[in-house]
């Protein structure tokens, strides 16, 4: 299913970041559950290793119709694969909507049309905007978890 095969005698340590993430899909596939949930699945993966992992979501979804929940900073992929899409800033909902809502009500506020990315930026300023110290607050808790681990 995820094109393993060849590297079944092989230790997972030995896997690419590319096998890793197929490996575990696979795993969080065997048991074939009604609720699949990726939090980015494809970070830190090329081109050709992240049209893989979404080949066998889409796969699955087809084959057994499950629900997937997905955490992803890759508009791209989000606008790909999500019917709707809702943006957090600071653990708060900020926007949710298809990808297309989502595009021309922010398209309607700035006079023209916007991309998802558009979006997200604006989201994401607006919330650097309710901050409350911004960077030195992830400094601190920096230090604070230096000193405590």
């Amino acid at each position: 299913m995820v094109d393993l095969q060849d590297a079944a005698g092989r230790l997972a340590s030995t896997f690419s970041g590319g096998m890793v993430r197929r490996l575990e899909l696979a795993q969080a596939l065997v048991n074939q559950p009604a609720v699949l949930i990726l939090d980015e699945p494809t970070v830190g993966l090329d081109p050709v290793a992240r049209d893989s992992v979404w080949a066998r979501v889409r796969q699955m979804q087809a084959e057994h119709g499950m629900t997937v929940l997905i955490t992803t900073h890759y508009m791209d992929e989000a606008e790909a694969m999500c019917d709707r899409i809702a943006m957090m800033t600071h653990g708060r909902l900020a926007a949710l909507g298809t990808s297309e809502e989502l595009r021309s009500q922010l398209g309607g506020r700035n006079g023209g049309s916007a991309s998802l990315e558009d979006v997200f930026r604006y989201y994401a300023r607006s919330g650097l905007d309710e901050d409350q110290g911004g960077s030195r607050n992830v400094r601190a808790g920096r230090r604070t978890a230096n000193r405590v681990g």
